[in-house]
């Protein structure tokens, strides 16, 4: 019984041993990427696919970690440190909290933040081995277009208390409503279980709805989608990506996978021999507009014909329409 003991303890410790090796950068001589990603929904998943396959089309040979957060910023600081002892080559932060994680363990090491909303406020520029994409959204840009579709005197926006880019956002949209003579209603959320609840708190004192590219509310827009189907106001969103499958009426935003495209530029231009501070922050830029006609149909709106002529992406019965 002893010997089956310490033959399955050798094992065993064997087993652990050939993990632990592949897992390091001497023992797999390729580049040792690690990805900390805030949260898993579409948008965050576009942008971490779009990094690897720019890598892959660069003939760049690497190696992925990825650890999600979950939300929790506590999770974040957890995933940097292991990414230190790991000794990554290269980290990842998807997101705000997490690119904030990073930067606040790694001081040589190369961090790459992919679309944070606002750099300089998160504390991410200036630094020496930090840079990365912005995906700062034109919300006077979104106004005009929720104004165009709805003349809406109201708008209901429920944000992220917690989260930089949030708050924000938040502030940004607060500002162009105030120029433009519409009034912003607001709720605060800590998590993504909160979301639908402050949704129904506002819904009954706005007519129309925006949700900005806040990841908790994102991660949670099929629950705002219902809150707003069911009191039938339509719901802007700055996230084209997210939008299908839900009852969104109008996206304005950005092609993630296209912003993970370009942090992935990001890379392979450190790995060139650019030093961060000299890249600095990379703003993505050719808003994509999406529309659903069958949310339209649904609230008795029309869409206005140069909306539909610009429009990236148009559902009609279902499906996803030829332009």
């Amino acid at each position: 019984m002893k010997k089956f003991i310490v033959l399955a303890l050798v094992v065993i410790a064997a087993a652990l041993t050939a993990v632990f090796a592949q897992g390091s950068p001497e023992f797999d001589g390729r580049l040792q990427v690690g990805i900390s990603k805030l949260m898993v929904h579409p948008a965050l998943d576009s942008i971490e696919q779009g990094i690897k396959d720019y890598l892959a089309d660069n003939n760049i040979d690497a190696v992925y970690e990825t650890q999600t957060a979950n939300g929790e910023i506590s999770t974040a600081a957890s995933i940097a440190q292991l990414f230190q002892t790991e000794g990554k080559d290269i980290v990842v932060g998807i997101a705000t909290p997490t690119a904030q994680a990073l930067a606040n363990v790694f001081t040589d090491t190369p961090v790459v933040f992919a679309t944070v909303t606002d750099p300089e406020s998160a504390g991410l520029t200036g630094l020496p081995n930090v840079c990365g994409t912005s995906d700062m959204v034109p919300v006077k840009e979104q106004l005009r277009l929720i104004e165009e579709v709805t003349d809406a005197k109201t708008l209901g926006m429920v944000y992220t208390s917690s989260e930089a880019n949030g708050i924000t956002l938040m502030e940004a949209m607060k500002a162009a409503c105030e120029e433009a003579g519409v009034e912003l209603v607001t709720a605060s959320v800590s998590n993504s279980s909160e979301v639908m609840m402050a949704a129904q708190t506002i819904i009954d004192r706005v007519d129309a709805m925006y949700v900005s590219t806040d990841n908790t509310v994102i991660s949670a827009i099929s629950a705002l989608s219902e809150v707003c189907s069911d009191n039938n106001v339509p719901l802007f969103s700055a996230d084209t990506t997210s939008s299908f499958g839900t009852e969104v009426l109008l996206a304005g935003g950005f092609d993630y996978y296209q912003s993970g495209r370009l942090t992935g530029e990001v890379i392979k231009r450190i790995l060139n021999g650019e030093k961060p501070e000299d890249i600095g922050t990379l703003y993505l830029e050719n808003l994509e507009i999406y529309v659903n006609l069958d949310t339209a149909d649904k609230l008795g709106i029309e869409i206005p014909a140069d909306i539909l002529e610009s429009a990236s992406y148009v559902i009609k019965d279902g499906a996803e329409i030829e332009l």
